[in-house]
C-alpha cells in the first residue's frame, strides 16, 4: 500500500489517529440472477453540485450520474428502490424531480434489463393542507398514475398527510384498501417507523408496535391478492420476525432493518425475509457476494461476508436516523460512484467530521473501498482549507467540492496510532 494513503483521522476526544487502510475489495459480480432472496437496494440521489441545492428549493439532480449509479447497483445483481427514503423524499426531493426519476429509472431498468420498484406516497400535498381521506387517496391515486404508466411496480410509502389526519386503524384500512384496489399489479406496503421521520409515528394508528402491527397484517389480508410484500423499518429484529411468520403465504417480508439485516435474511426455521435495504446502496459488492454464497448453500461464507458490513450499517444509521444518507452518499463520494460530496438541500452538512472518519474505518475494515489510495485523497481533499472546489492535480475529471461542515484544521494536535 502506498503511504500516501496514510491518514491522520479526527476522534471525538479531540485527538488524532493515524489510520492505515488495508487492500480494496476483491468481491466477484454475479455470473446469474441471484435466486435464494430478493435483493433490493433503496438508491440514493447524486446532486447537481453547481446548482443550488438549498432546503425548501426544488432539487437539482445530476441525471447521468444517478443513472450510472442505478446501473452499478444492477451490475450486482440487485434490484433498485427508486425514490425512497434514501433517495431524500420527504428531506430535499420534491414530487415533480421525483417523478422524473421514476420515469427515468424505469425505462432505464428496461434497457438494461434491471429490476426496479418505485416508491409513492403524497408529498406533493403541502404540509397540512389534507382536509379529508379523499385528499389522500386522491394524492396516492395520482403518484400511482405516474409509475404505472410507466409500467413500474408501485412501492406505497407512509404518508404523513394521512399519520396527521387518520382517526385511528380503520382510516388507514379504508385508504389503503382503495388505493390497492386501483392498481394493476401487486404492490409493497413500506412501514416506516418514527426513527427515520418522525412525522410517522404512531403509524396505523397505534402508538404500540405490536399493535400497529396487527393493523398492519389486518390492511395487508384485506387485499392479499393487491399486496407483494412490505417493507417493515422499524429496526426491531423481533417484530420483524413475529409479523413474517404471520404473512400470508405468497407474501414476502422484506427487511428495512439495517441494524439487523444478516440474521433476518438468513432466516431460521421459520422462513427468512427479502431484502429491501439503504444500507445495500452502500455495500452493493459484499451483499451481492454473500447472497451469491447463499444461492451455493455456503451460510459460513454468507455470514463471513456480510458480518463485517454490520458496524458500518449501525454507524450510518446512528440516531438522528434519518441523518442516514449522508452517509451514504459520503461513501458513493470515497468510491468514486460522484465527483462531489454535494447533496440535495445541502444535506451533506448533516454529519459531523469525526462520524465521517469513523466511516471511512468501518467501511475500510468491511473491505467496501474499490480504491483505498483513492480514497485516502479524496478523505484529505475536503479537508484543505482555503478552497471551495479544485481540481487535483492532474485529475481535471474529477470535481471536489468542500463540505462547509469540514472547513477544519488539523495540524494543531498530536497523533495517536490506531
Amino acid at each position: 500500500m502506498s503511504v500516501q494513503t496514510g491518514l491522520l483521522l479526527p476522534a471525538e476526544d479531540g485527538t488524532l489517529r493515524l489510520y492505515e487502510p488495508g487492500p480494496g475489495h476483491a468481491f466477484a459480480r454475479p455470473a446469474e440472477p441471484i435466486r435464494s432472496r430478493v435483493a433490493i437496494a433503496a438508491a440514493h440521489v447524486v446532486a447537481d453540485p453547481l446548482a443550488e441545492n438549498i432546503p425548501g428549493r426544488p432539487a437539482h439532480v445530476d441525471w447521468e450520474a444517478t443513472l450510472a449509479y442505478r446501473r452499478h447497483l444492477w451490475s450486482w445483481g440487485l434490484g433498485v428502490a427508486e425514490a425512497m427514503d434514501t433517495a431524500q423524499r420527504g428531506m430535499g426531493l420534491d414530487w415533480p424531480v421525483a417523478a422524473e426519476l421514476l420515469r427515468r429509472s424505469v425505462r432505464e431498468a428496461r434497457a438494461c434489463g434491471g429490476s426496479v420498484v418505485c416508491g409513492v406516497g403524497t408529498d406533493h400535498l403541502a404540509p397540512g393542507s389534507a382536509r379529508d381521506l379523499g385528499d389522500i387517496r386522491r394524492a396516492y391515486e395520482e403518484q400511482c398514475a405516474v409509475v404505472e404508466a410507466e409500467g413500474g411496480q408501485v412501492v406505497l410509502m407512509a404518508s404523513r398527510e394521512l399519520a396527521r389526519i387518520a382517526a385511528g386503524p380503520d382510516d388507514y384500512g379504508e385508504v389503503y384498501r382503495h388505493v390497492l384496489g386501483q392498481l394493476e399489479r401487486p404492490a409493497l406496503i413500506h412501514w416506516l417507523g418514527g426513527m427515520f421521520d418522525p412525522a410517522l409515528a404512531g403509524y396505523w394508528g397505534d402508538t404500540d408496535p405490536d399493535g400497529a402491527m396487527e393493523v398492519c397484517l389486518q390492511v395487508i389480508a384485506d387485499s392479499a391478492a393487491k399486496v407483494d410484500g412490505v417493507k417493515v423499518s422499524m429496526l426491531d429484529e423481533g417484530l420483524e420476525v413475529r409479523m413474517r411468520r404471520r404473512l400470508p403465504p405468497a407474501t414476502r417480508m422484506y427487511t428495512g432493518d439495517d441494524f439487523n439485516f444478516p440474521r433476518l435474511i438468513e432466516g431460521d426455521g421459520e422462513g427468512h425475509s427479502d431484502a429491501l435495504l439503504g444500507i445495500f446502496d452502500s455495500i452493493a459488492p459484499p451483499a451481492s457476494a454473500s447472497l451469491q454464497a447463499l444461492d451455493a448453500g455456503d451460510v459460513a461464507r454468507y455470514r463471513e461476508i456480510l458480518e463485517p458490513t454490520v458496524a458500518l450499517s449501525r454507524h450510518i444509521f446512528q440516531a438522528p436516523t434519518y441523518h442516514y444518507k449522508t452517509g451514504v452518499v459520503f461513501l458513493a463520494f470515497l468510491n468514486g460512484h460522484q465527483r462531489h460530496f454535494r447533496m440535495v438541500a445541502g444535506q451533506e452538512a448533516m454529519r459531523s467530521v469525526t462520524h465521517l472518519a469513523e466511516l471511512f474505518v468501518l467501511a475500510d475494515r468491511a473491505h467496501l473501498l474499490t480504491d483505498p489510495e483513492e480514497a485516502s485523497r479524496r478523505m484529505r481533499t475536503p479537508a484543505r482549507r482555503g478552497a471551495t472546489m479544485s481540481h487535483p492535480p492532474g485529475d481535471s475529471n474529477v470535481v471536489i467540492m468542500e463540505p462547509r461542515h469540514l472547513l477544519t484544521s488539523l495540524r494543531a494536535r498530536r497523533p495517536r496510532r490506531a
